[in-house]
């Protein structure tokens, strides 16, 4: 699956953050100060289609029982997400933002 760029606040939390980015690569900015700057300047997961959920569980490569286990939630409910019928919220839609960008192999 194709890298999705990072959405920022605004562009100046974007400068901001690359430059911290830039300084813990080199080890002056822990790794605790560096979460605290991806929650203050990165933009908050909005909304995910259908189809974009059926994506990320096909390009995890797992069937709908096995990717609601890795997400801890019903087949049921992640058949409803896939057919439009409800959207993930909270907890759900911050996991699946992180299969997408980061692989099923990241939550498990």
């Amino acid at each position: 699956m194709p890298k999705r760029d990072t959405a920022y606040r605004s562009d100046a939390l974007r400068s901001v953050h690359l430059a911290v980015k830039g300084l813990h690569s080199v080890g002056a900015v822990d790794k605790i100060t560096m979460r605290n700057f991806d929650v203050a300047c990165i933009a908050r997961v909005v909304d995910m289609s259908a189809e974009r959920i059926r994506a990320i569980r096909e390009a995890s490569g797992m069937s709908q029982a096995l990717f609601a286990a890795a997400l801890n939630v019903t087949v049921s409910l992640v058949s409803k997400w896939e057919r439009g019928e409800k959207k993930p919220s909270g907890a759900a839609l911050r996991l699946l933002d992180l299969v997408e960008r980061k692989g099923i192999d990241f939550i498990l």
